[in-house]
């Protein structure tokens, strides 16, 4: 949703030909396999493809009804865009491999005896291994708090298909040599703008070195050992549990863990960057390159190419236009162009740290940051999670929270939308609490969720009816045109600044409380220009003046509101019959006088009595 309300700023902001909104579904890794397993002990016939098109299908519905319509959303297994992302994968793999990025690696990987084959992601869950976390569902090498870490140090590990403990077997796969981007990536962090402070400090937490954390009770047994571990540096604080010892190389730190291991000392890893695993065992997957003679062929681990698949899903869609095979560079290899990536803040590892680093791998073996000409870095627009009723929102939890599609049960998409921007999910978690949904609220109490619409449903709608009665009643349906109050001209150009200023930072809730401020001071004129027009004597200039005030502050609301509710704006913007023109913000200063030249007045359309531009959900009523 903020992705498809800051694509339809940016349409109207530049121009609708200079933007592109990419998004599909990730067909590919282990929960969907896991999903069409279960599906099918339960009696489903179809083919994991169906599977897959069948949740694509649900997915474009939904957002469909949410009118977030991306230019294109397709899937990275699915039609023309899953072929075109098979042969991206491939280019872009033996690229990095032609730049000496990727380097073969044997490890340990959990292999269920019961069942004879190996896991992959969510097929294993345990205790995440990395020190401060304190996720109880993490999966084969990472948690669903975003950490990463090698699937060995995963803690209490269980199989999700036969519950049993899997054993570690050894399996070779390709990886990209991250931590031997380390200062690349500081760098880059370090010069980074207009980045959300978790962004920053997610990134900031993974580029430090290699470290171990030892329980103080286990001093003695360290200290016996501690010759014969690789060179590293203690770090002791008499005011904590536990002591750190910090390593340079990544290799040193797991030299260690295992002398630590054979000795029984109990230990916690730290964050660091580790080598990014890019391919995998599974059968269902993207083909990777077959890089060497005499490989065994495989498939790629779904977090990679998930991460350049939004450059597949360009190229479908260019293609789809008839735009040439390489216009996808104008918009992922320009100077002059920008790509905004929009993601929850558990994704910030794969997002923030490893999609840059390998970016800046297959661009170039020499250059640290992107050339003009090479694939740029995104901007990242993380978001904190939503909360449900105060806790963190999961489908295993006692109470559960609502689908998406239920929630339109019992609010309009404009409610919806307008409450999600204002958040401020970009500054902390926040609890969403849609009263239907809380067992604990009272009939009596008020609704959180429709507290943002009520700015729409009441005031704006207000308004918008006042204007279009009074004229219809008073002025032979004749809407005045003419020079607008200084003082509505004043606020008007203030909001629009500060619109843009907060929608250029991706400051939502900061965007919501300007659009309240203006709408209400825009009620305050009408009000009070229709009660002094409604007694004196002279009412017919007075009711000129507020009418035209009002037709240039409702002008100016559709244009702020446009990329938050469209379609109620398209509705009062046909009943004005004002131009599409309104929205561009070439013309966003202008007055109805720059927009209807020369004309005293104009005809809007007639409006019915009790007619809402934006209603209540039913069950509100």
């Amino acid at each position: 949703m903020f992705a498809d309300v800051y694509t339809r700023f940016l349409k109207d902001r530049i121009g609708a030909s200079n933007v592109i909104f990419v998004s599909g579904t990730d067909c590919y890794g282990s929960p969907i396999v896991e999903s069409y397993r279960k599906l099918c002990e339960g009696g489903y016939e179809g083919s994991i493809t169906d599977f897959v098109m069948e949740n694509n299908a649900s997915h474009k519905a939904t957002l469909a009804a949410y009118n977030v319509c991306p230019s294109i959303f397709e899937g990275s297994a699915i039609g023309r865009a899953g072929e075109i992302h098979q042969e991206y994968t491939l280019s872009f793999m033996r690229k990095m491999y032609d730049n000496g990025k990727l380097e073969k690696l044997s490890t340990k990987q959990f292999f269920d005896e019961t069942a004879g084959v190996f896991l992959n992601g969510r097929q294993v869950t345990g205790r995440c291994p990395v020190a401060g976390c304190n996720s109880e569902k993490a999966y084969a090498d990472e948690c669903d708090l975003g950490h990463s870490f090698l699937p060995k140090d995963l803690i209490n590990p269980i199989s999700s298909i036969t519950g049993e403990t899997p054993v570690m077997r050894e399996v070779t796969n390709y990886y990209y040599k991250l931590p031997e981007d380390m200062d690349v990536l500081k760098e880059y962090i370090s010069g980074a703008e207009n980045v959300r402070a978790v962004v920053k400090k997610t990134v900031s937490e993974f580029l430090e070195p290699p470290v171990i954390y030892i329980m103080n009770d286990y001093r003695e047994g360290y200290e016996a050992v501690s010759f014969s571990l690789p060179a590293h540096e203690e770090i002791t604080d008499p005011k904590k549990s536990s002591f750190t010892i910090t390593f340079t190389k990544l290799s040193d730190r797991e030299a260690a863990e295992e002398i630590l291991s054979s000795k029984q000392i109990r230990f916690r890893t730290g964050k660091t960057l580790v080598p990014f695993r890019l391919t995998g065992n599974t059968e269902w997957g993207l083909k990777a390159p077959v890089f060497e003679a005499g490989e065994e062929p495989s498939t790629v681990y779904v977090w990679p190419e998930s991460l350049w698949a939004p450059i597949s899903f360009t190229k479908a869609y260019l293609e789809s236009i008839g735009a040439s095979e390489d216009e996808w560079k104008k918009y992922w290899c320009s100077s002059d162009s920008k790509v905004y990536q929009f993601i929850g803040q558990d994704n910030i590892y794969f997002y923030c740290v490893a999609e840059p680093g390998m970016f800046m791998a297959y661009n170039s073996s020499e250059a640290h940051l992107p050339l003009d000409g090479e694939l740029i870095i995104p901007e990242f627009v993380a978001n904190h999670h939503i909360l449900f009723l105060d806790k963190k929102a999961s489908s295993s939890g006692k109470i559960k929270p609502p689908m998406a599609d239920e929630l339109l049960d019992f609010y309009t998409v404009d409610q919806l939308r307008m409450h999600f921007i204002s958040l401020g999910l970009g500054m902390r978690s926040v609890s969403f609490q849609p009263k239907p949904f809380n067992p604990e609220a009272k009939e009596t109490d008020s609704d959180p969720v429709t507290k943002e619409g009520f700015l729409l449903n009441n005031v704006l709608n207000r308004i918008c009816r006042t204007c279009l009665y009074e004229i219809q009643k008073c002025t032979d349906g004749k809407m005045p045109l003419g020079e607008v109050s200084k003082e509505v001209i004043d606020e008007a150009e203030q909001a629009i600044l500060q619109y843009e200023r907060f929608m250029y930072r991706y400051e939502f809730h900061q965007v919501s409380y300007v659009l309240d401020s203006f709408i209400r001071f825009l009620s305050k004129v009408q009000s009070k220009g229709k009660t002094a027009s409604d007694k004196a004597e002279n009412a017919d200039a007075i009711r000129r003046q507020w009418l035209i005030d009002s037709i240039y502050g409702i002008k100016v609301s559709l244009s702020l509101l446009r990329p938050i509710v469209p379609e109620s704006c398209e509705l009062v913007r046909e009943y004005f019959l004002l131009p599409e023109s309104i929205y561009s913000w070439d013309n966003i200063f202008d007055t109805l006088t720059d927009i209807f030249p020369g004309q005293a007045e104009y005809t809007p359309k007639f409006l019915e009595p009790r007619f809402d531009f934006f209603p209540k959900h039913s069950s509100q009523l």
